[in-house]
């Protein structure tokens, strides 16, 4: 390959693939943006705490954490294409659950449908990333997956759109003490209403991925390979942990994820907390922080032209710590612009630790990549931990100091790359 075609960010061959396979990160962004705003539903429909609406976190990067290494194994042993349909059809009928699961009206059949549908989305992201990492040159492969990842944030912000219209508009003004003073009757009837209101969009997206699962089947990809069939996963472990790069990119994946879901999933608390708004009206802070992490995802990927990857992660970590720590010690406006920002900062973290640690594995690349997918129990980890922080403490605002913590994580691993990557250069 000359170094004209280094360069080239997507090959002419791999240009229809990569807009198939990029259209998907825009599904499951919508899927796991709708699921964040499940904690404040549930948390009103079912008068729960914090830490127990952080157990729809909990089932849905569960999922993420137990489906990520079998997903690896079964595109090693057949194809792309193979894992594509696989998760494909898990996300269509965890979506259809949502159905009978607002007729039973248990949180637990909710929590049970999540977790097949995270199941389905964990397959996909297994086997997409290492895909676009692989439909072209090495040197281009960090800006390549910067740019399909772009179009999840754009999915994130229609699935909180779906989010704030559909669900979170249909939750009745009724407080939990209202609630509490309720008959049984009338509380069922108030709950059912507003769990249908759950139910909707999920079902309604289920529709159209059957649709695009069709597309899929019936398309011609190609088959980019990591080096063969073959598997020794004894072998293969070993390689990946005596890989220090590729393993504290890891266990750095784990704790970015967990400050992800956690801003992501109180934004709509604070926001009622120091606004003193409804979850509705609350929603319009969320929608812009999703905003704000799409327009930095392509400022960012614009700018790996011009700087190293290691340098704009350690900058965008340190300015996401300072603004999560606006949030703990600032109020009203203040404290939500600040909450907002963290998002802008945010927004390359995961593709770019991704392909840091992923490029070059060679034919480890499928099991590699399974790793940070497994990373993703981030979280449901760091989500409960902020919650039951939120609990103890009786401050949402002081609960930011845990995602303000994996941050320096973050810092700490861009760094240490950076280090190796001169080290490798002189």
């Amino acid at each position: 390959m000359d170094k004209h075609d280094k360069k080239t960010l997507v090959p002419k061959e791999y240009l229809l693939p990569f807009i198939l396979i990029t259209s998907l990160f825009f599904f499951w962004g919508l899927a796991n943006n709708m699921t964040d705003t499940l904690l404040a539903a549930f948390k009103k429909i079912m008068s729960m705490t914090d830490f127990q609406t952080s157990w729809v976190q909990m089932a849905f990067y569960g999922a993420y954490f137990c489906l990520a290494l079998p997903a690896a194994i079964l595109i090693k042993k057949t194809t792309y294409k193979t894992g594509v349909i696989v998760g494909l059809s898990m996300f269509i009928i965890g979506a259809l659950l949502f159905y009978p699961c607002s007729k039973t009206m248990v949180y637990g059949h909710f929590l049970f449908s999540l977790y097949i549908l995270a199941g389905g989305l964990s397959v996909l992201e297994t086997t997409c990333n290492p895909y676009i990492i692989l439909m072209g040159p090495q040197e281009t492969a960090t800006r390549r997956l910067n740019l399909a990842q772009s179009f999840n944030p754009i999915g994130s912000v229609s699935g909180a759109l779906l989010s704030k219209f559909f669900i979170l508009s249909g939750l009745a003004s009724y407080t939990a003490a209202d609630r509490a003073l309720m008959s049984a009757d009338e509380l069922a009837t108030v709950q059912s209403e507003e769990l249908n209101a759950v139910m909707g969009p999920y079902v309604g997206v289920a529709f159209i991925l059957v649709i695009i699962l069709l597309f899929i089947i019936i398309a011609k990809m190609p088959k980019a390979s990591d080096g063969g069939s073959s598997l020794n996963l004894g072998a293969t472990f070993k390689r990946l942990t005596a890989n220090k790069k590729y393993l504290y990119g890891v266990i750095t994946q784990f704790f970015y994820v967990g400050a992800q879901i956690s801003i992501w999933s109180f934004t709509i608390r604070y926001t009622m907390n120091e606004l003193s708004v409804n979850e509705h009206t609350a929603s319009d802070i969320y929608i812009l922080s999703l905003v704000l992490f799409i327009s930095a995802r392509f400022i960012f990927t614009w700018l790996m032209k011009y700087f190293r990857p290691t340098q704009l992660l350690a900058v965008a970590a340190v300015m996401a710590a300072i603004c999560c720590f606006l949030t703990i010690v600032s109020h009203g406006y203040m404290g939500v612009i600040s909450l907002a920002m963290v998002s802008f900062f945010m927004s390359l973290m995961f593709p770019t630790i991704y392909g840091l640690t992923i490029t070059g594995l060679g034919e480890d690349t499928k099991i590699g990549g399974s790793g940070h997918i497994m990373a993703i129990l981030g979280g449901a980890v760091i989500a409960s931990l902020q919650g039951l922080a939120s609990d103890s403490t009786g401050s949402i605002n002081l609960s930011y100091a845990v995602p303000l913590l994996c941050f320096v994580v973050v810092v700490l691993y861009s760094i240490y790359v950076e280090k190796l990557s001169r080290k490798t250069e002189s």
